[in-house]
């Protein structure tokens, strides 16, 4: 008797968090500026503002499609992590065996980390901040040097774990915030124009809504939601609480706090973007939309102020990326340590950004493009897993008919060395002949929602169908012994 009330008191004690009392107000604001600082970098800048000159006077429905991908999504992203209780990306993926959950989990940190999203955290604040106030020959060799200190001040804030929360939490995130305030204060003070009035771009004219949806792609937030897991969940223990759901419950609280605050700054953003086109000509991407901004209102100074703004919160987001890409990559290949990946993690991306910004969002979009969609029903099955009990089947059916639309799009976001190919044209036919919505590029939507109906209507009346083939067999059994 001893024994078992001692055995059960130890479970006890493994069950209870460390801090067994509420979180305050002030823990909840740091794990919410946390997430806000991991969530918001290069592309939460330069994306929303394009996307206002691009609409116009159509920004509001562009503006709704947006915050559903680049704010709802995300958040949702969170709420999986918390639901299933998982640790990272693998975990999402791991309902469709190992083989996928491994294979999803590379490819989301490949892209988010050293091919795509980690460089693209130190090309737009060299490019938009850094370049115009450096002579025009010296652009090779700034990006050189801006990139290499870049990288080497993540890796330097990232290599000791525990320090991740206090230095995006505490010091970078309400340095970015106070930057970005003064400059919405500038703008509601003293609007460039009305944004009721503003030119609409052809795109915009009638498919506003979708094309801001597709647009809100471009931040990555999705896929990075989920590969922050492990570092949000980790932030989380620190603060003592340590059981599972206690831990998704703060997970969650925080999540929401935090994508709320960015889904105003995304509105303010488009909306400046709009009220733009009465000074300026649409521009050919956010980052010039914005350094124009600032210019307008700040002058010389502007620039400076630029630079300062871009390279806090994009190193706030590389700070992020580079240390949920070590902290996944150490626990399923154990036999190279944390530092070790995290060191491989940012060399390639400093490799990897000085290809360029233009290179880099050419050959990011189609990759999103593939990604998005799988990530898409993967968060959605993963918020709604307890109703179906996270039934590999139902998981199985949607994603197998979600492969063929994501391919497709992939395809036809290519550059026209892939997209304008022979192969790339048959593939564009063969979308547009047989798959609703492709011309939205939502052509995903439907195939999902079927797989959805059969894989939940598998879920419900397989074991009907079990139990009426046990029973028949039972009986041939039976007859046979008689």
């Amino acid at each position: 008797m001893n024994l078992k009330k001692s055995g059960s008191v130890v479970n006890m004690q493994k069950m209870r968090d460390l801090n067994d009392k509420p979180l305050s107000k002030k823990d909840y604001l740091v794990v919410s500026s946390l997430l806000f600082g991991l969530f918001f970098g290069a592309g939460n800048l330069i994306f929303p503002i394009h996307l206002g000159q691009l609409a116009g006077s159509h920004w509001g429905w562009a503006t709704v499609g947006f915050l559903l991908t680049a704010v709802l999504l995300p958040l949702l992203s969170v709420l999986a992590i918390s639901v299933t209780r998982a640790e990272g990306v693998y975990d999402i993926g791991k309902p469709l065996g190992s083989v996928f959950a491994l294979t999803f989990m590379v490819l989301i940190h490949a892209t988010i980390g050293p091919l795509f999203g980690t460089p693209r955290t130190a090309t737009v604040p060299f490019t938009v901040g850094v370049q115009p106030l450096l002579p025009a020959s010296w652009g090779s060799a700034g990006l050189l040097i801006f990139t290499a200190l870049f990288f080497g001040f993540a890796f330097f804030i990232s290599y000791r774990e525990s320090n991740i929360m206090a230095s995006i939490g505490k010091i970078l995130n309400p340095l970015f915030l106070l930057l970005l305030f003064g400059i919405f204060l500038l703008a509601f003070s003293s609007p460039l124009g009305k944004a009721a009035s503003a030119t609409v771009s052809v795109a915009y004219q009638h498919d506003s809504f979708f094309n801001g949806f597709l647009q809100g792609y471009n931040t990555m937030d999705a896929l990075a939601g989920l590969a922050f897991g492990v570092t949000v969940v980790s932030a989380v223990r620190q603060l003592g609480k340590t059981t599972p759901s206690s831990n998704a419950k703060v997970t969650a609280r925080a999540g929401l706090l935090a994508t709320s605050a960015i889904g105003l700054i995304y509105i303010v953003l488009i909306w400046i973007g709009a009220t733009s086109l009465t000074v300026y000509k649409l521009s050919d991407n956010g980052g010039v939309a914005f350094n124009q901004l600032v210019t307008y209102y700040l002058g010389g100074f502007g620039h400076a102020l630029l630079a300062t703004l871009l390279t806090v919160t994009c190193l706030a987001t590389a700070v992020g990326l580079v240390a949920a890409f070590a902290q996944d990559f150490h626990k399923h290949f154990a036999k190279i340590s944390y530092r070790v990946w995290l060191g491989l993690m940012c060399l390639a991306s400093f490799i990897t950004a000085n290809f360029g910004l233009d290179t880099i969002i050419a050959w990011s979009t189609p990759m999103l493009m593939f990604l998005y969609p799988f990530a898409m029903v993967l968060i959605l099955l993963s918020v709604c897993s307890p109703l179906f009990k996270r039934d590999p089947h139902v998981y199985a059916f949607v994603v197998a008919f979600t492969v063929l639309p994501a391919f497709l799009d992939m395809i036809a976001a290519f550059p026209p060395v892939v997209s304008q190919s022979a192969f790339g044209k048959a593939a564009a036919a063969l979308q547009h002949s047989f798959l609703p919505f492709a011309a939205l590029g939502m052509d995903w939507v439907v195939p999902a929602l079927l797989g959805t109906i059969l894989g939940l209507g598998y879920h419900v009346f397989a074991p009907f169908f079990s139990s009426v083939k046990a029973t028949a067999s039972y009986k041939r059994q039976d007859e046979k012994s008689r």
